[in-house]
């Protein structure tokens, strides 16, 4: 056996050493952090990429990250990165997903050879904009959603680019909260660099790289196996968002998927043309979205990187919802449009996979965010998506109150909340009743209720508040959601200054059920009631 060849036991050590150094990047972000966004929401991601910008190993962060990440190296690999860079970027079109992303792309060098690449995203609680928070409801470009950052060198031959974090930090609310979360991020990639070269004094230059193609081989191998058990075929859906911020229209998404032996193909021809509001996606969120739905209808075991990926092929018309030239305003595309995406693209898939396809969940992130317009010391910004149902699924309940779909994130526990801003949670709780029933009943969503205690802007951009989450299989639909300021309705996507004193309520839509519900257990209809999940 050569230096460079790489047998089954072998690979498998090095695989989980790969997935460890992502997993630990994780950590050091996390622990690093300074923000409740990500030190308690843990709302980040981190990768570890080979030299050509292919990913290797993902921690199990966020999907629609994870997914998204490969642009921003592709893109980053276009400005000639060197040994001791760190770019950064947060540009929708040149490698981001949402301004809030910020993402850290620094080249992983060993003996001053480029050998990989080391990526963060974290989404920052404010990075400017018309509104804090910068997640406006209303906004119809970009340039009201924040500070644009195509990829530059904000730190180049291992010196800080001083004038470019100074104008970063200009341009956004709580400065030396972003200064902190920054660090934290270019930390955890300088964590990427030194466990990198430990592999490689480990088992030796040769034998890292060429593990890296074959853990991506072999999970290529596993996914065009299980494409090949889905009988071919044309496979087609149909959804709709519940207007953009401007407009309540229904928007269309439609895809045909094509299943061909071991490949697929998803054509999103018939979707609507982007809008004015800021429900436009980036390619790069569709891609997630498809990448997260496929990975759930194969085996989910299956180590995620470039070689899952590579038997699927997204086809997006150019100027469309999920594909929209610049300057669309794009920062509930990321959010709620990646949402609908997995919604519509699992729906297509439910007659070739059937008992891999859910009931659909929340269909929502419940973006919620309240920040005040001082600056400084003075001013806050808090930022939260709030779990509700998971559909029903063939052989068990959904779960209830859950983050579901393409946000993986935890909630902002209401001691920490209520220790950093100024802010007091009314009820907090599962919201009885409001999963779909069925054989298998859908989860419950929550109720959050929220007192500002100063003058502030609050924001949501939701979805679900119309279109309830639909049951499968002669299973029942999940509740829509709803929100409330001060006990009145208020639309899904709306910002509006509040006093202090004013109560913000998120209801949270449940999950659709999934079978007959006259089918359902008799000892599972009798805890449902005894846990007050249905009458």
């Amino acid at each position: 056996m050569s230096d460079c060849e790489v047998d089954p036991v072998t690979l498998e050590i090095m695989r989980n050493q790969f997935e460890s150094v992502a997993e630990e990047m994780g950590q050091v972000l996390i622990t690093s952090s300074y923000s409740p966004n990500i030190k308690e929401r843990r709302d980040c991601s981190t990768a570890l990429f080979d030299a050509d910008g292919r990913l290797v190993a993902q921690a199990e962060h966020i999907p629609v990250h994870l997914g998204a990440m490969p642009e921003a190296v592709d893109t980053v690999l276009d400005y000639g990165p060197e040994p001791g860079d760190v770019f950064v970027l947060n540009d929708p079109f040149e490698g981001g997903t949402h301004l809030p992303d910020v993402t850290m792309v620094s080249p992983l060098s060993v003996d001053s050879e480029v050998l990989g690449f080391a990526v963060s995203r974290a989404h920052h609680a404010d990075v400017g904009g018309m509104t804090p928070g910068s997640m406006p409801a209303g906004a119809r470009e970009i340039y009201q959603e924040g500070l644009r950052l195509p990829p530059v060198r904000l730190v180049a031959g291992g010196e800080t680019n001083d004038d470019v974090l100074s104008l970063l930090l200009a341009n956004v609310r709580n400065p030396g909260e972003r200064r902190a979360d920054i660090r934290a991020q270019i930390a955890a990639n300088e964590r990427a660099e030194e466990r990198l070269a430990d592999l490689v004094g480990e088992h030796g230059r040769s034998r890292v790289l060429a593990a890296f193609d074959a853990v991506m081989d072999y999970s290529r191998n596993r996914v065009t196996a299980e494409l090949r058990d889905l009988p071919d075929g044309e496979y087609r859906a149909r959804d709709v968002l519940e207007g953009d911020g401007v407009t309540d229209d229904d928007i269309p998404i439609e895809v045909t998927a094509t299943v061909d032996g071991d490949t697929v193909e998803f054509d999103f021809a018939g979707t609507a043309d982007q809008v004015a509001g800021n429900v436009n996606a980036p390619l790069a969120v569709a891609k997630s979205a498809v990448y997260f739905v496929v990975r759930c209808v194969t085996d989910p075991e299956i180590p995620p990187n470039q070689g899952c990926y590579d038997p699927i092929s997204v086809e997006v018309p150019d100027g469309s919802l999920l594909n929209p030239d610049a300057p669309a305003a794009v920062v509930g595309g990321n959010v709620e449009t990646s949402q609908r995406v997995t919604d519509v693209v699992f729906a297509a898939l439910a007659d070739a996979a059937p008992e891999r396809v859910p009931a659909q969940g929340q269909g929502t992130m419940n973006n919620l965010t309240i920040g005040s317009r001082a600056g400084g010391s003075d001013g806050f910004t808090y930022y939260e998506t709030i779990g509700g149902g998971f559909g029903g699924r063939a052989g068990g309940d959904g779960m209830d109150g859950v983050q579901v779909g393409m946000t993986n994130t935890l909630n902002t526990p209401v001691e920490a909340l209520e220790a950093e801003y100024p802010l007091f949670v009314e009820a907090y709780g599962l919201r009885e009743g409001s999963g779909g029933r069925g054989e298998f009943r859908g989860g419950l969503g929550i109720v959050r209720s929220v007192t500002v205690e100063a003058d502030a802007t609050v924001s949501l951009l939701t979805e679900r508040r119309r279109v309830a989450p639909r049951g499968i299989a002669g299973g029942e639909d999940g509740a829509t959601g709803q929100n409330l300021v001060d006990g009145e309705a208020v639309p899904s996507k709306t910002t509006r200054d509040v006093a202090a004193g004013t109560t913000v309520t998120v209801r949270t839509p449940g999950g659709g059920g999934y079978g007959d519900p006259a089918d359902r257990d008799d000892d599972a209809r009798r805890r449902d009631r005894e846990d007050g999940k249905a009458d």
